[in-house]
């Protein structure tokens, strides 16, 4: 935290530390020897020195900012400086900070360049653009929370100092004004700051990534689009369209992401987005596109990734093939040639074709079922890892289940804090333009991206279980619960400065159970609000899979 030096200080202060000070030492610094009063714009001081001993009254104090004094001429002593020079996002940028460097928001506020059109004069003195590009990173958390209403949180303390010009939070328009000011530019770049800093930390880390092969393993990723509702203005219409059969026809426009990430710790990896079009394939193939122009350091031969269903097209296939390992889900209207025996793992190789293109594959199909109720479909994974001896059916079947954990589950806790996430309630994100829906987006990213990075510090640190199945295991970041990290992050950022490992223990208390093996239908993923549906359309099993080998070999 940025404070004021204090070369004769006996003991380094900073933010976020307590002092004790005997209460009879605690006095008015008022010339005239009043008491202060409520009309006055003044901090207490300390008048003496003094031992403290066991029972005499102490009074404890937090220390809030290190700063320059202002002394006024009668006396009252305020803080130099504004709570925006003060203000970070507490545990969030700790962990950025340690991750990648020290003053990374501050390094790209000094950056950033302004459209002067939205910033002069006086909303140029009300407020910094380092302080804003944290205010837009809070505001994703804080959904139903006014811009001037998320300023006063994240000054927290600070807002209580008595500053020697006084601190009202900024209105919406002013906030508004500065957002535009900014535009997408700082928070892109610091999106792909927190992204590069999480993929160093799993690179150091064997034990955060899901592996599968002996001789040759291969971490596990995964990829899937999904859709943002933004809010119906005739330039987000324009932009992004809706999803529709007829056309522009759906009451919000939306815009698509096609999220990347590691399926073991759900860590952002890369997220390609775009307008939603009106067909899913053909707006997921485009992002599926960009993400490997505009991502190719994502991707790298040491990898597997599972992608659903949504067929790809052979030429893509092909094109990722020679960049990493996939293992796809195909339809059942995907024609597949076999051209080999069926191997001892119960695969066997096919020819696959389409844009006038024919690749070879290797074809898994099996069966699930849960407690003794079979899925009513096969499944049927194609892959181009050839090798069924290191890579087998059956434990490529096993895997498949992980591409639920890595993008559907992640992509849940990651819209939790969006206003109106679920089926259809309104927008989930606030901007009324294009270009600040950019910003909010890649905002909504880095907060998304440092809650779990302080998450997986806190799973890093905690001790295992001592009791239930878990006992004596070590803690993973799937032990973690993203909604009280996201909670407890939020506490620290308004309380102000906050040791980072008291708070990573607090994370670290509260466990959730993984690995339930609960199973519902495929439409109750989004359960509906209203409360006509059937037990039979609702109803949770919990049993373990049992995967049954299609195809007998020769």
């Amino acid at each position: 935290m940025p404070s004021y030096p204090v070369p004769d200080a006996a003991v380094p202060v900073s933010a976020g530390m307590i002092v004790a000070v005997p209460a009879e030492l605690v006095a008015s610094p008022l010339k005239n020897g009043r008491d202060l009063g409520e009309s006055d714009v003044s901090a207490l001081v300390i008048g003496g020195t003094g031992q403290i001993r066991t029972g005499s009254p102490v009074v404890f104090l937090k220390v809030v900012a290190v700063t320059e004094a202002v002394v006024t001429r009668d006396g009252q002593v305020r803080a130099g400086g504004r709570p925006y020079d003060h203000a970070r996002l507490g545990p969030l940028e700790d962990w950025l900070d340690a991750q990648a460097g020290p003053g990374v928001i501050d390094g790209i506020a000094e950056r950033a360049v302004l459209d002067e059109k939205y910033v002069k004069g006086k909303y140029r003195r009300l407020l910094t653009a380092a302080f804003m590009i944290r205010v837009i990173v809070l505001q994703t958390m804080m959904p139903q929370a006014r811009l001037s209403d998320v300023i006063t949180a994240l000054a927290g303390d600070l807002a209580l100092l008595p500053w020697s010009s006084r601190w009202h939070p900024a209105s919406e328009r002013a906030g508004l004004d500065w957002r535009k000011a900014l535009g997408p530019a700082p928070l892109a770049e610091l999106q792909d700051t927190v992204l590069a800093a999480a993929a160093r930390g799993h690179a150091e880390r064997d034990d955060w990534s899901l592996t599968i092969g002996k001789d040759r393993p291969l971490t596990v990723r995964s990829g899937d689009g999904s859709l943002l509702r933004v809010p119906d203005t005739p330039e987000n219409r324009a932009e992004f369209g809706s999803v529709g059969t007829a056309g522009d026809s759906a009451a919000w426009p939306c815009v698509r992401l096609f999220p990347l990430s590691n399926c073991y710790t759900r860590s952002l990896l890369a997220m390609p987005w775009g307008p939603a079009g009106t067909d899913k394939t053909a707006s997921e193939q485009r992002l599926l596109d960009a993400a490997m122009k505009d991502f190719p350091h994502v991707f790298s031969m040491d990898q597997v990734w599972l992608m659903d269903r949504l067929w790809h097209g052979v030429s893509r296939l092909k094109a990722l093939a020679g960049l990493t390992h996939w293992v796809v889900r195909v339809k059942s209207d995907i024609t597949l040639k076999k051209i080999s025996e069926i191997y001892p793992d119960h695969s066997y190789l096919a020819e696959v074709s389409g844009d006038g293109v024919t690749m070879t594959v290797r074809v898994i199909e099996y069966f699930t079922s849960v407690e003794g109720q079979k899925v009513p479909e096969m499944f049927c994974l194609i892959t181009e890892l050839l090798d069924w001896e290191e890579y087998p059916g059956p434990e490529l079947a096993a895997l498949y289940k992980h591409r639920w954990d890595g993008s559907e589950t992640a992509l849940r806790e990651a819209k939790a804090p969006l206003h109106g996430a679920g089926p259809g309630t309104g927008a989930m994100l606030r901007s009324g333009t294009p270009e600040l829906i950019a910003q909010e987006i890649a905002a909504w990213a880095c907060s998304t991206e440092m809650t779990r990075g302080v998450t997986r510090d806190a799973a890093s640190a905690a001790a295992p279980a001592n009791k239930g199945h878990q006992a004596g295991q070590p803690v993973t970041v799937r032990n973690m619960s993203m909604a009280r990290s996201r909670r407890l992050v939020l506490a620290a950022i308004r309380a102000g400065k906050v040791g980072y490992q008291a708070l990573t223990s607090l994370i670290a208390e509260y466990r959730v159970v993984t690995d339930r093996n609960r199973h519902r239908p495929r439409k109750s993923k989004s359960p509906s609000t209203f409360g006509h549906a059937s037990p039979k359309d609702t109803i949770t099993r919990i049993a373990t899979a049992v995967i049954t080998m299609a195809n007998t070999p020769a």
